[in-house]
């Protein structure tokens, strides 16, 4: 498995409900729906560099929802460390 650095973020207008629509890995914006994926089925692990070194990027599912997102080790929702991140358009 290789670990990849995002290191940006697309927050787009199409669902008012989610902050994060893509992510920046490796100069190519990928859906956060694949990422997800990835994370769940183990081909990839994501990282973000962040305060306090290198946090390690999950996919966790939301308590009363039950919709997946992506937070770092540690930390719960909202993702504070992704949401640090450059956002891009």
């Amino acid at each position: 498995m290789r670990n990849y650095e995002i290191t940006a973020i697309h927050a787009g207008p199409h669902d008012p409900d989610r902050l994060i629509d893509s992510l920046l890995i490796e100069g190519t914006l990928w859906p956060i729906e694949k990422v997800i994926d990835w994370l769940r089925t183990g081909p990839h692990g994501f990282f973000v560099k962040a305060a306090t070194g290198r946090a390690r990027v999950i996919a966790a599912r939301h308590w009363t929802s039950g919709r997946w997102f992506l937070t770092t080790e540690g930390q719960d929702f909202p993702p504070h460390d992704l949401l640090a991140l450059r956002h891009v358009h």
